[in-house]
């Protein structure tokens, strides 16, 4: 299984800061998510989202500037408004542009 974004930033007892960078056709690898966490997009783009068996679940677009909050409970990352994953997953960025985000953890 692949860590859960491109590079480690901090960790400490409360938390992991992640960023992610995913240019254009790049994918995150299968990874599965243990805690709930917060993504703040820096670089929209549009990513496709695969369970852990490379099978399509959505297409999600994701604009700068926007924070999600994901509660991971019995396997399932979700987020306000619906937005909704297993909790072992992966992202494709399947836009023209970079994505780019910082993901805390919180343990």
């Amino acid at each position: 299984m692949a860590d859960v974004a491109t590079r480690k930033l901090l960790e400490n007892d409360e938390v992991i800061v992640w960023e992610l960078l995913l240019e254009p056709g790049e994918t995150t690898g299968a990874h599965t998510h243990e805690h709930d966490y917060i993504i703040h997009v820096i670089e929209g783009s549009t990513l496709l989202a695969l369970d852990g068996g490379g099978n399509r679940l959505a297409e999600v677009k994701l604009s700068d500037g926007e924070t999600h909050h994901f509660k991971v409970r019995d396997g399932v990352a979700t987020a306000a408004g619906g937005l909704a994953t297993p909790a072992t997953h992966e992202a494709r960025n399947i836009g023209p542009g970079r994505y780019r985000e910082v993901m805390v953890e919180i343990k």
